[in-house]
């Protein structure tokens, strides 16, 4: 699928990295279509579990590590707009809703959005990626004249809650950058990569076809599934 052209892209995840595997193929691709995007990273991933293989990096040093980290995938995709927005990472969860609805609110009033990306709610597995995506609902549901909301949907029960992804973006032509974009990322992804690389290079299919689509869901305002979170 094409991606449209828009007039403006913003992206809501809470960690380092989270743009990198799903979305970074079409962040790049709105990017060279000449599309403002910005990327709002709620926290720095200071909790996360890898410290680098072999490790490079400390309990104390990782925050700043993942910094540097993030800063390297907005390059790599090509991307000038990265906020960082200070929360701290895996608690997102306990921070008070209507805080972190205005938060979003905030963001969206500024830059007037025509299309939203982040998690879809209730199937995004981590405790942040679900606190992320109900604020982004929230905040979208509120408005009068509401901008497109895709989501990453990855939870075990997804295709029986939502059936096939409806949108599938076939992101070939920034393949490179999306490699570039996960690979900055080392201190969490080097054992995946290598793997991963491993795969590439002996021509198995699955292993490129999830290199190079990236599906998303068209948010569900559905009233009685809005009210189970």
């Amino acid at each position: 699928m094409a991606i449209e052209k828009e007039r403006q892209v913003l992206v809501v995840f809470p960690h380092p990295d989270d743009e990198a595997f799903g979305v970074s193929g079409t962040i790049a691709t709105h990017i060279l279509q000449g599309t403002p995007v910005t990327y709002a990273c709620l926290t720095l991933g200071e909790m996360g579990r890898n410290l680098g293989n072999p490790p490079f990096a400390t309990r104390e040093s990782l925050p700043n590590v993942r910094k540097k980290e993030l800063l390297g995938s907005a390059e790599a995709m090509g991307l000038t707009d990265l906020r960082m927005m200070g929360l701290r990472d895996k608690t997102v969860e306990f921070e008070d809703d209507e805080k972190m609805v205005k938060m979003m609110a905030d963001l969206i009033e500024e830059l007037n959005p025509s299309l939203i990306i982040t998690f879809y709610p209730n199937l995004s597995v981590h405790p942040d990626h679900e606190a992320t995506a109900r604020a982004v609902v929230r905040a979208v549901r509120r408005m009068k004249d509401r901008p497109k909301l895709h989501c990453v949907a990855f939870a075990n029960e997804t295709l029986e809650v939502l059936g096939h992804p409806d949108i599938v973006h076939d992101v070939t032509a920034v393949r490179d950058q999306k490699m570039n974009a996960m690979k900055a990322h080392i201190s969490q992804t080097s054992w995946m990569l290598e793997e991963m690389e491993l795969k590439l290079s002996q021509g198995d299919k699955e292993a490129e076809n999830w290199l190079t689509k990236e599906r998303f869901y068209n948010y569900r305002w559905d009233e009685d599934f809005e009210e189970s979170f």
